[in-house]
């Protein structure tokens, strides 16, 4: 009965407690939490998923804005600063605002004085790679250059590579190289975005997340291809689907320390192994995630992805039957 009263709970900083503090203050305009944050961050691991949660929330005030003017020759204040500039010129592209050059220069300007102020962070590079995306026709050159191997496509590869390098295998720097695919080519976005995750994954050590990529492109094609909409579903048990759950499992969530995971793969695993039914392994993720949920995957599976009920519903659903599973396994035993 328990599990009939448990309801997830959806905030940005996941299992990061300090991270959910710093949110909180910036949320109601204070800054010197993330501050403080920042400065004790210990690798640019951590610091690219924290800087990335502080902006989404940081670009809807002026909070990073009066800590740059009170502190101008802070790196990390700069840094921040282009974050939430980033933000802001990706949703005004998204929302197809008339403002949007206007915000994607100020953005690249400020990306381009963060890298010479901060010349070890990956950050500013992920930044560039982020708007990247906003480039619809490649007309930089910077986004067009020949890709680094066979059956991949011509892109920002020299931006990808300043990121690498400061910060091998970046989890964000991928993504946002994925997010270029589908921005760059409708008709073929899906073919060259199966190429790069599986050139991007094939090399990446154990405990990466980026073995968890093919599970975002498995997503992106079942929702465009309307799968819930079909009456027999076999999309998430086919041999490749269940090979890549078992591949992110194995070279990923074995290798990896939960509470620095980042809530999206978490819930993308848990999603994979619930759909190929491998329910056991999945209730070892949806044990790891606690009481945290992201709304994606999940929404891919509903008619109405803006359905926050049902969305939750569909979690829950899944949840119970791997838990289920895994009491049933306990109990036998």
């Amino acid at each position: 009965m328990a599990s009939d009263r448990f309801r997830p709970v959806f905030h940005p900083a996941g299992h990061d407690d300090e991270l959910r503090t710093a949110v909180q203050d910036l949320r109601t305009g204070r800054w010197l939490s993330t501050r403080d944050l920042l400065a004790r961050t210990p690798d640019w691991t951590l610091w690219t998923q924290r800087t990335q949660v502080l902006a989404t929330v940081a670009a809807g005030t002026d909070a990073v804005q009066a800590w740059l003017a009170e502190e101008p020759r802070s790196s990390a204040a700069a840094v921040m600063h282009t974050r939430v500039l980033v933000e802001r010129a990706v949703r005004a592209h998204r929302e197809n605002h008339p403002r949007t050059e206007e915000l994607w220069q100020g953005a690249w300007e400020a990306c381009h004085v963060a890298a010479r102020r901060a010349p070890d962070d990956p950050v500013p590079w992920v930044c560039l790679l982020a708007l990247s995306r906003l480039d619809n026709d490649q007309r930089m050159e910077e986004h067009r250059l020949p890709p680094p191997g066979p059956m991949l496509f011509p892109g920002p590869w020299a931006l990808l590579a300043e990121a690498d390098k400061r910060d091998p295998y970046n989890r964000e720097a991928y993504h946002r190289m994925l997010q270029f695919v589908y921005a760059r080519r409708a008709d073929a976005s899906l073919s060259e975005a199966v190429n790069f995750v599986q050139w991007a994954s094939s090399s990446a050590p154990q405990g990466s997340a980026l073995h968890v990529l093919p599970l975002f492109v498995r997503v992106e094609r079942y929702r465009k291809e309307n799968g819930h909409e079909k009456a027999l579903d076999l999309h998430w048990v086919t041999p490749d689907a269940t090979r890549d759950a078992m591949r992110a499992l194995g070279l990923w969530f074995d290798h990896t320390a939960v509470a620095r995971a980042s809530l999206l793969d978490l819930n993308h695993l848990a999603h994979a192994l619930w759909g190929a039914l491998r329910f056991i392994d999945g209730a070892r993720v949806f044990e790891a995630l606690g009481p945290y949920y992201a709304t994606a995957p999940w929404s891919c599976r509903t008619r109405d992805p803006g359905d926050a009920a049902r969305v939750e519903e569909v979690f829950l659903r899944a949840r119970g039957r791997c838990l289920s599973a895994a009491r049933d396994r306990r109990d036998g035993d």
